[in-house]
């Protein structure tokens, strides 16, 4: 529940700083965007938003009306409902193209300590109604967060985690192609894969599901994290599909896995090779990267021209045994609290407002994809790349003997009288 004398009372003559409370809402609001709304007067609220969310075709970004089956999925099942319209310059060659994109985050369903086949069919059937919600939305594709058939146990470094990877045909792909061929719908589905023909080697992996219910194909994640908990390597290490585009009925789409967004050539990749929406799903936690969540996707929108999905997971997941990171904490049994805020960035530098931090939720955008090659034209960002130039840096770069082009000062180092 959200609670608004909280920011009375920060606000006033009170010594507390503001703060995260411990249910993971920030000073009893669900997102900054709820309790800078509750705080600021209308007119004021407005131009923080501007500045915040930007612009989209010289307005604020426009709500979308949520259907009444879905509103009442929500109440029922209580996890968060927003939808917004990314909108483009109507065209005289051409006719819009409206894709309707639908994100999920959320919380495990059970304790860590359950019988695993308990835990994956509870989280089964808490995705269950904010996917017919997705659905009788209208939603074209939708995309689900990192390893969403499991609790985040990677920074655990036990093995037996591994039970829950599957293979890409597994079970939460047949799971979800049910949904796919009943809404009309391609489902990104990123899961932790077991390659049964490549001895059993495991990764972290995106699955495409077409609109019909067949697998379209696969990305690995490219880049996996070695700072603080997050020891990934234990388990897989960095994928070797390179950075494919998949061409869907409903738009051109690529998936740059979670620790991905810190790589500005990983997203340059998927642009390189014609992307109009970059999923980004992904299992983060506030102490680590919440001040770069809501910069680097909407940086990577407005660099490649493209709109991006960041999806994060929700909840603090605690472990049966303490672990340590070697970075001299005590042992501890958890990760933190995984802040959810999914949103979407358009390649205008305009942006939804995130989803709750501590709550289960859809986000649902229309996206006219006639505004990422408006964009193009509009910068020149393609035109002016100069990519012969960093093409023999890097080249060069990953040489043995490169050296680096550093110019000194002849004076830098003579004695001086």
């Amino acid at each position: 529940m959200e609670k608004k004398e909280e920011v009375g009372k920060e606000n006033g003559n009170s010594e507390e700083p503001m703060q995260t409370l411990s249910d993971g809402s920030i000073c009893g609001f669900e997102s900054l965007h709820r309790l800078l709304e509750s705080s600021l007067s209308p007119s004021v609220f407005k131009e923080v938003s501007r500045l915040l969310t930007g612009m989209n075709c010289g307005k604020p970004l426009e709500p979308l009306p949520i259907i009444e089956i879905a509103k009442e999925l929500s109440s029922q099942h209580d996890f968060d409902i927003q939808a917004f319209r990314f909108n483009a310059d109507k065209e005289l060659l051409r006719e819009p193209r409206i894709v309707r994109v639908g994100l999920i985050q959320n919380s495990i369903s059970l304790p860590t300590t359950a019988p695993f086949l308990d835990q994956k069919k509870a989280i089964f059937q808490k995705l269950k109604p904010i996917i017919d919600a997705a659905g009788a939305s209208g939603v074209n594709i939708l995309c689900l967060q990192e390893a969403w058939t499991m609790p985040f146990a990677f920074c655990t470094r036990e093995k037996r985690w591994c039970e829950f990877a599957e293979p890409v045909d597994g079970e939460s792909t047949q799971f979800l192609q049910s949904f796919a061929r009943k809404y009309n719908m391609v489902i990104v589905s990123p899961i932790l894969e077991r390659d049964l023909k490549h001895g059993e080697t495991m990764w972290n992996t995106a699955v495409i599901i077409g609109n019909n219910g067949n697998i379209i194909g696969k990305h690995r994640k490219n880049h996996i994290p070695r700072v603080g908990d997050f020891n990934e390597s234990t388990y897989y290490m960095e994928g070797n599909t390179g950075h494919p585009v998949f061409e869907t009925a409903f738009g051109k789409i690529g998936v740059n896995i979670c620790y991905g967004r810190h790589h500005p050539l990983n997203w340059l990749a998927f642009g390189l090779n014609g992307a109009e929406i970059v999923f980004n799903p992904s299992a983060t936690v506030g102490e680590l990267s919440e001040p770069m969540w809501p910069i680097e996707a909407r940086n990577a929108a407005i660099a490649n021209s493209y709109f991006v999905g960041s999806i994060n997971r929700v909840g603090t997941e605690v472990f049966p045994n303490p672990f340590t990171s070697g970075d001299g904490k005590p042992a501890h049994a958890d990760f933190g609290h995984f802040y959810g805020s999914s949103h979407v960035s358009g390649p205008d530098a305009s942006c939804t407002p995130s989803l709750s931090r501590n709550k289960d939720g859809l986000l649902i955008s229309d996206m006219d994809l006639n505004l990422c090659r408006q964009l193009k034209d509009k910068w020149g960002f393609r035109m002016t790349a100069r990519y012969e130039v960093y093409a023999d840096m890097l080249s060069r770069y990953v040489k043995p003997d490169f050296e680096p082009q550093v110019i000194s000062d002849p004076l830098l180092h003579k004695n001086h009288v």
